[in-house]
């Protein structure tokens, strides 16, 4: 059978789902990915053919497809900051918007000329992705990533092999536990969290493709308490964080006055809330003075 008539069926299928556009760029990942055949020998070869039984991935893949099963989790991978990572159902797929974040803490770093070793705590690491890009970016730094989930922190381990890096995985609760994990002494340079922020009223507005795949241990919070991870993780930075260090997070949109407020305080200086690539409030920083 021809992959152009596999194609077509795609179309006829998930377009009212997805789009034209979505479901080529689909069909056209998934075909790299089981057959090593690109985009541009598609458009170059048009009458190329596949096996009966090399349909069966492809056919696979449509019926999760039409459950809207992310393709990411199909594939079981996906790209963050031009690097590798594996994904799975214990894990969120890495967005744009922290791919920003991580950028942000680079050019601040290079701004500061921090050349000196550094020492980075990621809470709630799930895929490793924000840690496993610093390590990668950052050489000079030693990089510690926290996970409530022992399943997310088994994918971080296999991602930061795959992309050569070397990071410490420990899986605990922000919530409780992690002053029995981390000595109360330990201080780090900066801390980064891209905790739970979506709030149980703003589920509406998620597409289902989110909302019935991904974890809701990594997405979801209480509506009477939006800050409860940003709250856990500031207290900590409080007591952890060396003089001068700097505490980053990526936050909801709607709640960029509080989370400038919460910084306020506890005390943090030179505070500074910064839109994604699509305007909105995603992004917070602040330094600790005292």
């Amino acid at each position: 059978m021809k992959l152009k008539e596999i194609q077509a069926i795609y179309h006829k299928e998930l377009d009212a789902i997805y789009g034209l556009d979505e479901v080529n760029s689909i069909f056209y990942l998934l075909i790299e990915a089981y057959y090593d055949f690109s985009r541009i020998q598609l458009a170059l070869d048009p009458n190329f053919e596949i096996t009966k039984q090399e349909l069966e991935p492809l056919f696979d893949a449509l019926k999760k497809l039409m459950q809207e099963e992310p393709i990411q989790y199909i594939l079981g991978q996906t790209s963050f900051f031009g690097l590798p990572f594996k994904v799975n159902k214990h894990t969120l797929i890495p967005r744009p918007e922290t791919e920003e974040l991580v950028q942000w803490i680079i050019d601040v770093i290079a701004s500061n000329h921090a050349k000196r070793p550094l020492s980075i705590l990621d809470i709630g690491t799930g895929s490793g992705c924000i840690a496993i890009a610093l390590a990668k970016h950052l050489p000079q730094a030693k990089i510690t990533a926290l996970d409530v989930s022992f399943d997310a922190l088994k994918i971080a381990k296999q991602n930061a092999a795959l992309n050569n890096v070397n990071i410490q995985c420990i899986q605990t609760n922000i919530l409780e536990v992690a002053h029995k994990v981390l000595n109360e002494n330990t201080k780090f340079d900066i801390i980064v969290s891209n905790p739970p922020y979506v709030r149980e009223l703003e589920k509406q507005q998620m597409k289902p493709n989110v909302l019935n795949n991904e974890p809701h241990l990594a997405l979801f919070v209480k509506d009477e308490n939006p800050l409860l991870f940003y709250n856990a993780i500031t207290q900590f930075a409080v007591n952890n964080l060396s003089q001068n260090g700097m505490l980053f997070f990526e936050i909801n949109e709607y709640l960029g006055k509080e989370m400038i407020q919460q910084l306020v305080e506890n005390k943090f200086a030179d505070i500074v809330l910064k839109q994604d690539i699509f305007k909105k409030d995603r992004m917070i920083k602040g330094t600790k003075k005292v």
